[in-house]
């Protein structure tokens, strides 16, 4: 079968035409996720003939996955997200290269990933992992293409295109707290509709139609169908350099320690494990010299903290713990250290040490 067949139902639109499927050949996309909006988004810029696609994610796939992330099948359950999301394309559309990358999306790496692409696309739903997408697409002058989602609605926007404003000119305050996915719910199609919006916005950027939501965000409610867009600004934000960048991104390096390492501390006064979970989690974890103060509150909340003492944080898995310990490094504690695995890893510990 020749491209020209394959692609035939969008070249015959006068917008496209063949010239257009010339621009999506020679295109390149990098996805930054491969869960829900991933598996939304990727299936779409393949079929549509984007010439290259890379995908970022160092997950595997889990039963719970299944209920939202639909391009992958029962029997994938434990392998790799990007790798069978490759094979998906793959077969898909055998004209598409795709380069999977199984690795975390961090300052060591997002430069020189995005360098390589037209447009930066963010499948997200870590507030830190976008907020270091905007940055590296600041750097490397990429567009971002954002979406998002709490519960039943969700959101869309493009950010850094052609000079527009930015994630940070939308969201400035870093240090805010949402729920992801796993924590606020979610039903899958209102993942499917934000990522399918999202690949749109990138199809028109290529092959340069229609109306770029560059400084504009769209906000949709699954459950009675409303959208409304709203416009934003260009605000003054501190420049995004690559100096600036490096400072900020790989500076500062996470100290990690398993829970099993600590476990002769948690009776020790000089010792303080801080629990940046929301109250309402589980599974509890009671240890003598615990305190609780979730990450939205914890720079509010920072004095209840002794500099003096050392300090282990933990969350559910691993993830706000390292935000937390950055907030903390911030404010000059020295001596922090995060649990690898969060609260779920500690149960497991703690039940076999009861037995």
């Amino acid at each position: 079968m020749s491209s020209i067949s394959q692609y035939n139902r969008q070249i015959i639109l006068p917008e496209i035409g063949e010239e257009g499927q010339e621009k999506l050949s020679k295109s390149k996309v990098l996805v930054i996720g491969a869960g829900g909006l991933g598996a939304a988004i990727l299936p779409y810029l393949a079929a549509a003939g984007v010439g290259e696609i890379g995908i970022v994610d160092q997950d595997v796939i889990e039963i719970s996955n299944l209920q939202r992330q639909v391009i992958y099948k029962t029997a994938a359950v434990g392998k790799s997200k990007v790798k069978e999301a490759k094979a998906m394309i793959t077969e898909l559309n055998p004209l598409v290269k795709v380069k999977a990358v199984s690795e975390k999306l961090s300052g060591r790496n997002a430069i020189s990933l995005f360098y390589n692409y037209d447009i930066i696309v963010d499948a997200t739903d870590n507030i830190a992992i976008k907020y270091l997408i905007n940055d590296a697409c600041l750097v490397t002058h990429k567009p971002m293409v954002y979406g998002s989602i709490f519960r039943f609605q969700g959101q869309v926007s493009v950010f850094n295109y052609q000079n527009g404003p930015t994630y940070r000119c939308l969201y400035p305050d870093e240090n805010l707290n949402t729920l992801n996915c796993e924590e606020a719910g979610v039903l899958g199609v209102s993942v499917g509709i934000i990522g399918m919006f999202q690949a749109n916005e990138v199809l028109k950027m290529i092959l340069g139609i229609g109306e770029v939501l560059n400084g504009k965000i769209l906000v949709y409610n699954t459950l009675n169908n409303e959208q409304q867009k709203y416009d934003f600004d260009k605000s003054d934000f501190q420049i995004i350099t690559r100096e600036t960048f490096e400072e900020k991104y790989n500076k500062c390096k996470v100290e990690e320690v398993s829970f099993e390492s600590v476990l002769n501390e948690m009776d020790n006064d000089e010792v303080l494990f801080l629990d940046v979970r929301n109250a309402d989690e589980s599974p509890k974890i009671n240890i003598k010299n615990q305190i609780q103060i979730p990450l939205m509150n914890l720079e509010k909340e920072i004095e209840k903290l002794d500099k003096n003492k050392k300090i282990y944080v933990f969350c559910q898995y691993g993830i706000r713990s390292k935000i937390a310990f950055e907030l903390l490094q911030k404010h000059r504690f020295k001596n922090i250290k995060s649990i690898a695995g969060g609260a779920l890893a500690m149960k497991n510990v703690l039940k076999e040490e009861m037995i």
